[in-house]
C-alpha cells in the first residue's frame, strides 16, 4: 500500500465563469500536484495554457499546500471548487 499526500492546490490568476479556484488532490509530491489539472487530475502542460482555460495559466500562480495524507493509493482529484455559467 503506497500513502499519497493529500495538497490543497489553488490559484487566483484565471477567474469567472467555468473556471476552477481550488481542489484537494492526492499525490505523491508537491511537483505532481502543482501539475495536475483540477478538471480530470491530468497533468498540465504548461505550454498550452489555453487548452486548461479554466485554471491557472502560468505555474506560478498555483499554490500549493500539504494537509494531511491518504490511507491508501488513491491518487487523483478528490474534490475540485469551480465556477459553472
Amino acid at each position: 500500500m503506497i500513502k499519497m499526500n493529500l495538497y490543497l492546490i489553488s490559484q487566483d490568476e484565471n477567474n469567472g465563469y467555468d473556471t476552477c479556484d481550488s481542489a484537494v488532490v492526492a499525490a505523491p509530491d508537491e511537483n505532481t500536484a502543482l501539475n495536475m489539472n483540477p478538471l480530470n487530475g491530468k497533468k498540465v502542460d504548461w505550454n498550452v495554457a489555453e487548452k486548461y482555460g479554466a485554471w491557472a495559466f502560468h505555474k506560478e500562480s498555483v499554490c500549493v499546500k500539504l494537509i494531511g495524507s491518504s490511507i491508501d493509493d488513491v491518487q487523483g482529484v478528490i474534490l475540485a471548487s469551480c465556477t459553472a455559467s
